[in-house]
């Protein structure tokens, strides 16, 4: 099968060289024709606890002809300029509230796979990645959408996966705790477990998800057990994990706390819902990338 992963940096390298080195026909796309041209010269390498992995994906600054699936890693904020080829299955792995909806415009809702993954891996520079945590990723189809190359392509290189009938659930579970996680690490300059060796830090990290979880429940969501309580675990599971947005704001790049912070508060605006906490956090991150 062939397939598209869009998006070159540690998640979708991390993919890309997954689903090469399992058989997949597998093309990384980035719109830099300059580092397209050393990704392809030089190949991406993964280093985790099993051990060394490089592989060889095809790269390309354009998503080639009869793709079997498209996987996309973009950054939330490039997602609205995306230009995506009709007909074929589309799956969203990307962190944040949004991307589903905006894909569903560029393609129809008929095509998307909206999901999530725990997996956790960090970019140590072009085409080198440090895959930190093996989790598992859940997705669904938004309406109507075939999961079946989707699962084709992550069984063959060897994710641990999960199809799941309610994918808008799934994805404001790990907003949840993202909205907590990623930003209170960006700002204080931590991994993910030194979160809860403050008291006062582990008690913003519990407001920030019920904050979250009230602003879910007015489009009809319900969880079954504690999100607090899931986050808290994230952070105990993974602690030396170092978070996207932080790993963001080392770098000096622009985060994604539009698609957290503050599309919370975009809907919580909508239900005449107060979020005080997210929106100061959102405040805090934005005059960070400001710097």
């Amino acid at each position: 099968m062939k397939v598209s992963v869009i998006g070159p940096g540690a998640m979708g390298c991390l993919f890309a060289a997954r689903l090469a080195n399992g058989g997949v026909q597998t093309t990384l796309v980035d719109h830099r024709a300059d580092r397209a041209k050393r990704l392809s010269a030089g190949g991406i390498r993964v280093e985790s606890d099993a051990g060394s992995l490089t592989a060889n994906p095809a790269v390309a600054t354009a998503i080639p002809d009869d793709q079997d699936l498209l996987i996309v890693f973009v950054k939330s904020h490039v997602t609205p300029t995306l230009t995506l080829p009709p007909g074929i299955p589309v799956l969203t792995l990307q962190n944040g509230l949004g991307n589903t909806e905006a894909l569903c415009s560029a393609v129809g809702s008929a095509h998307i796979l909206a999901g999530v993954t725990h997996e956790a891996a960090m970019l140590d520079g072009e085409g080198s990645v440090t895959h930190t945590a093996a989790a598992r990723t859940a997705f669904g189809s938004w309406t109507s959408c075939p999961t079946d190359a989707a699962e084709k392509a992550l069984g063959a290189a060897g994710f641990r996966y999960e199809v799941t009938a309610a994918p808008g659930q799934t994805l404001w579970e790990k907003v949840a705790a993202s909205n907590a996680i990623y930003p209170l690490t960006a700002l204080l300059n931590i991994r993910n477990g030194a979160l809860l060796e403050i008291a006062e830090v582990r008690q913003l990290v519990r407001d920030l998800v019920v904050e979250s979880v009230k602003v879910a429940s007015t489009e009809g969501y319900r969880f079954a057990y504690s999100l607090v309580e899931e986050t808290e675990e994230l952070c105990h599971k993974f602690p030396q994990s170092i978070s996207p947005m932080l790993q963001d704001i080392r770098a000096g790049r622009r985060t994604e706390i539009e698609s957290l912070s503050g599309e919370i508060i975009r809907r919580a605006q909508i239900a005449a819902l107060p979020v005080p906490r997210t929106r100061v956090i959102y405040q805090l991150i934005r005059g960070m990338e400001s710097r």
